[in-house]
């Protein structure tokens, strides 16, 4: 994975990990309301070994001698008999154990000092429990080395505790940043992790490496296919130059150059699973190869549910089955639609009982044959899983293009879809990847952010009538000659 692979995945996902990051605020905040408030009070005491003396050499061995012994005070904090003086000074109920447990005895580097910090549930107990525990430790102290004039070392109290004014602890700023950090961490790692687990196909160069065949299409979801008005004319200069024109003339010019020897003149399109645009893209290809000036035949062979028929408004009722029947010419179940007298549209027919077998009879075989040493057919297909008509015809035909919904499709799908047409020895031309979001972090990577930014600023090229051209639809006399 590439750097922009993983910004993708934190846009995606942006709303969970940002969930699950104030999810882990709100938790230390609530961990920090539940604790103990707990206040600090600090004080502090000097460990003299040179008390009036007059000349510098003294004063120093002094020093030394002090900075010598300060450590041994420092076990003297811990003891038992302090905590009982503490207990006694200030009258508390506790037991010495518990009492050291809130005492801590420090002494910073290269001085003399004791610094004494004691913690309580109040500011008040706090300053007082740490100014006892000093006098304490010099009474033990001078238990050992003497007082008065006569004692080598004394110990002289510092300034007085100050009374603390926020608790020490819990520190809730830093548990609202530990907080967040582990909720940012949690949310990452679930945005990964169903990055990983998401078996559906979004990414082109995941669709090539996980099943080997090139991606030669990505067209994005848009109104434009929507039930009122699925097939494209590429005839207005302002229809020309919206997403799905432009994404359908690169699926075009791909299919063109899958085999530049033996460029394929019978393209068998299907999918997986139904739904997922197979006969829209099967339309539009066909009007936008004949809107280059090619000759084109649109078959509709998926004999289990028709769509081109009603896609064009063309009559349904006589079609492919009935050709392969000997029930009807060609000549007399073709259609050539309006200003597009080099697309030529066979609609289905009669469903018959058996339309495998009929799909890969010989007949078929001879029809795709003859029509395309005139032009190129397009054949729209049934789905490759529920059935095997697709494959079928993808024998009879130069190969077939997979149709897959991005955020739909599985890979599983997918896989099993080629494994179909591997297993009848039929060809994959391509891979189109349909439905591709024109909005959110996978719009950002597919490069669908359109803004019509090279759209023409001229008025729309007026359109025939589409209700007109359905009506007036026309025999294909060429075909049947």
């Amino acid at each position: 994975m590439e750097l922009r692979d993983y910004l993708r995945i934190l846009r995606a996902h942006w709303l969970g990990i940002l969930l699950l990051t104030l999810l882990g605020v709100a938790a230390a905040w609530g961990w920090s309301s539940m604790q103990p408030r707990v206040y600090t009070a600090s004080t502090s005491a000097i460990v003299d070994a040179a008390a009036g003396a007059s000349d510098a050499g003294t004063r120093l061995v002094g020093n030394q001698l002090a900075q010598s012994v300060v450590k041994s005070y420092i076990d003297i904090g811990s003891w038992r008999s302090v905590a009982e003086y503490v207990i006694d000074d200030l009258d508390l109920a506790t037991t010495p154990e518990a009492l050291v447990g809130r005492i801590d005895v420090t002494n910073p580097l290269d001085t003399v000092v004791l610094r004494v910090s004691a913690d309580a549930a109040t500011p008040e107990e706090a300053r007082d429990l740490a100014e006892s525990w000093v006098r304490g430790m010099i009474h033990e102290i001078e238990q050992i080395e003497g007082s008065g004039t006569d004692a080598a070392v004394t110990v002289v109290p510092g300034d007085s505790a100050r009374l603390p004014t926020a608790p020490s602890s819990p520190n809730t700023r830093l548990n609202l940043m530990l907080g967040a950090l582990i909720g940012l961490a949690l949310g990452i790692g679930y945005a990964v992790l169903r990055y990983v687990l998401d078996q559906r196909v979004r990414d082109p160069r995941d669709i090539e490496r996980e099943t080997g065949v090139s991606v030669i299409g990505t067209l994005p979801a848009s109104r434009e296919l929507s039930a009122e008005r699925k097939v494209l004319t590429f005839t207005g200069r302002e229809e020309s130059a919206t997403p799905v024109a432009e994404a359908t003339r690169e699926l075009r010019t791909n299919l063109r150059f899958v085999d530049i020897d033996n460029p394929p003149r019978a393209i068998v399109v299907t999918s997986p699973i139904p739904g997922d645009g197979k006969s829209t893209i099967a339309a539009n290809l066909a009007v936008s190869i004949a809107a280059s000036g090619e000759p084109v035949v649109l078959i509709d062979a998926d004999l289990r549910r028709p769509m081109i028929a009603s896609l064009f408004g063309l009559p349904e009722g006589a079609g492919l089955t009935d050709v392969l029947t000997d029930r009807a010419e060609l000549a007399d179940v073709a259609h050539t639609l309006p200003m597009r007298e080099n697309l030529v549209v066979v609609g289905a027919g009669r469903t018959p009982p058996n339309p495998s077998e009929v799909l890969g009879s010989q007949k078929m075989h001879d029809l795709i044959a003859g029509l395309s040493k005139h032009a190129l057919v397009i054949i729209d297909s049934p789905p490759l899983l529920p059935v095997t008509d697709a494959a079928v015809l993808a024998t009879n035909a130069d190969g077939a293009v997979v149709v897959v919904s991005a955020g739909k499709t599985t890979y599983d799908m997918l896989h099993k879809a080629l494994g179909n047409l591997g297993k009848a020895h039929a060809r994959p031309l391509g891979v189109v990847l349909n439905k591709v979001p024109r909005r959110g972090a996978d719009a950002t990577y597919y490069g669908y952010q359109y803004r019509g930014d090279y759209t023409p600023r001229t008025e729309p090229t007026p359109e025939p009538a589409t209700d007109a051209g359905r009506k007036h639809s026309r025999r294909g006399a060429k075909i049947g000659a």
